[in-house]
């Protein structure tokens, strides 16, 4: 079974990832750890971002 009707992609997310993932790898090459912890501190706070498990809690089971 060969398909046949093949679209050009709008949006490749596996690209994307990739290259946000290889622009991280560019910037933080050769960083100390608190060099890095530094950098993503900064983008966190330039995207208002919320660190994992500072968000809003969700869990109602104690309610």
């Amino acid at each position: 079974m060969e398909t046949t009707n093949k679209r050009e992609k709008i949006f490749d997310a596996v690209r994307m990832m990739r290259e946000i993932r290889d622009k991280i790898s560019r910037e933080t090459q050769g960083m100390t750890f608190e060099a890095l912890k530094a950098y993503i501190n900064a983008q966190l706070t330039e995207t208002n971002a919320k660190r994992v498990g500072q968000g809003e809690k969700s869990d109602t089971r104690d309610s």
